[in-house]
């Protein structure tokens, strides 16, 4: 299946390395003992929850995703009512350090992550390209947006470099959906693989800007 030009902008970050991030002593390929004795032990246990509320972000959306190609419509239910949870945690994770409006703002933008994602996904299952252009079309701009949001609440987070770490979130999406639809298991699987490191990539970056942005509360 050929890639609306959207999509592909989004495929080529896939390539792009949180460079920014490694010189503010959040080098993503470090060894799990290395960056742990980096950190306190309160920043370690809000780098692990962080981990675990992105992975679980990854998780639920395939579910959904692998619900809607068994056209299980129940599966398919149950699945978003965990993504929204699971945003609603996530948000409220940032509204824990910047207030409650920021924690719905936070919860706004991932609304509209997730609402591209679901879009994509439903315009694959149905063969509709410019459903799938257009979905591609909106989790672009909102990988911009929540960087923005982000970058602005936190000068440890450099735009540019969220919007490629976003970027590139999506592009997993949009790879893992294409795959699932045409029962590619096997680079689905390395995609899946891929995903959740990412997510911890994400995650170690927001908690490690958190730390040197609140320091008394590490």
């Amino acid at each position: 299946m050929k890639f609306p030009s959207p999509a592909l902008a989004l495929l080529a970050a896939l390539s792009a390395t949180p460079a920014a991030f490694a010189h503010e002593g959040h080098d993503a390929t470090a060894p799990a003992a290395t960056a742990a004795a980096a950190v306190s032990p309160k920043q370690a246990a809000t780098q692990a929850a962080m981990r675990d509320l992105w992975v679980e972000h990854v998780f639920w959306i395939r579910n959904y995703v692998v619900a809607s190609h068994a056209h299980d419509a129940n599966a398919q239910k149950v699945a978003t009512a965990q993504v929204i949870a699971n945003a609603t945690s996530i948000a409220g994770a940032v509204g824990s350090f910047y207030g409650k409006p920021a924690g719905d703002r936070m919860l706004s933008l991932l609304g509209g992550h997730w609402g591209a994602v679901k879009a994509y996904s439903d315009a694959t299952f149905a063969n509709d390209a410019k459903g799938q252009a257009a979905a591609t079309t909106t989790l672009l701009a909102n990988a911009r947006d929540i960087a923005a949001f982000l970058a602005k609440a936190n000068p440890n987070l450099p735009e540019a470099t969220l919007v490629g770490l976003l970027s590139a979130h999506g592009a997993h999406h949009i790879a893992q959906i294409q795959q699932l639809a045409r029962g590619d298991d096997a680079a689905e699987a390395k995609t899946w693989a891929a995903m959740r490191v990412h997510m911890f990539t994400i995650a170690d970056a927001l908690t490690g800007a958190l730390a040197k942005q609140f320091p008394a509360k590490f």
